[in-house]
């Protein structure tokens, strides 16, 4: 994946998000550090995008940022939902990201065996 593959990415989920108005009830925040990116997170980014889109999930936020200091544990991605702790995700691959959507934000089962930490909010 190149540069501008990401820049199409970003520009589509911002012209997503930009149709969306008010607070959102989850947000995604992917880490996209050096580490990240070499170990599959722009799937994992896609893989997401496309899913909100295609469940029409309007209460999700998707973000990212840089590394989140799971070097060893990439991709990585937090889930959080306001008056929760947060959920640390680790080693996803596209498919478990997209279990993610379909299992944790759309019916609230957290999928504990890909889980690698909680941060208080």
């Amino acid at each position: 994946m190149k540069i501008s593959d990401l820049k199409k990415i970003r520009d589509r989920a911002q012209k997503s998000l930009d149709l969306r108005s008010g607070p959102k009830e989850y947000r995604i925040v992917v880490s996209m550090g050096t580490s990240g990116i070499a170990a599959g997170a722009r799937d994992v980014m896609k893989m997401l995008l496309n899913e909100i889109e295609t469940q029409g999930l309007e209460n999700v936020e998707l973000t990212v940022t840089g590394s989140a200091g799971f070097d060893d544990a990439e991709p990585v991605i937090t889930v959080e939902k306001s008056g929760e702790e947060k959920v640390i995700y680790g080693r996803l691959t596209p498919d478990v990201a997209k279990r993610v959507i379909t299992e944790h934000i759309m019916h609230g089962r957290k999928i504990e065996q890909f889980i690698i930490g909680h941060l208080k909010h």
